[in-house]
């Protein structure tokens, strides 16, 4: 683990908010083909705002830990603010990710903006 911020080792350590949301309002997954990361985040959304957020990742300490960092980050955010995080904020407030591991951080984004898109396009069909 060394070059990881001490933000990201304890993410990666003791990973919050991991598992199935039963009931989910919104689902969104994304994969990277070349490493293999697959992240899957499953939200909650109540007057407007995130209120649960799940995930289930297959991947590196880093993927673990952006997964982690991300579902506590966006708790109580609107669906706009979220859709306006991107991945360089998420590594940055994690104190950055090695060059060769931002890719994880792009994961967790789009992950959770395909989630939101997910909950809108149900609510669409209602």
């Amino acid at each position: 683990m060394a070059g990881y911020s001490e933000l990201v080792r304890d993410h990666f350590e003791h990973p919050r908010n991991a598992g199935v949301l039963e009931d989910a309002d919104g689902e969104g997954e994304r994969s990277n083909p070349v490493c293999g990361d697959r992240m899957r985040v499953m939200i909650r959304v109540a007057d407007g705002r995130i209120a649960a957020v799940r995930w289930q990742t297959r991947g590196c300490p880093a993927a673990i830990a952006t997964s982690s960092f991300a579902s506590e980050l966006v708790a109580g955010w609107t669906l706009e603010a979220v859709r306006g995080l991107t991945r360089e904020a998420i590594a940055e407030a994690m104190g950055g990710l090695p060059r060769d591991k931002v890719h994880c951080s792009v994961l967790a984004a789009d992950a959770l903006k395909a989630a939101i898109a997910d909950y809108e396009a149900k609510l669409a069909k209602r």
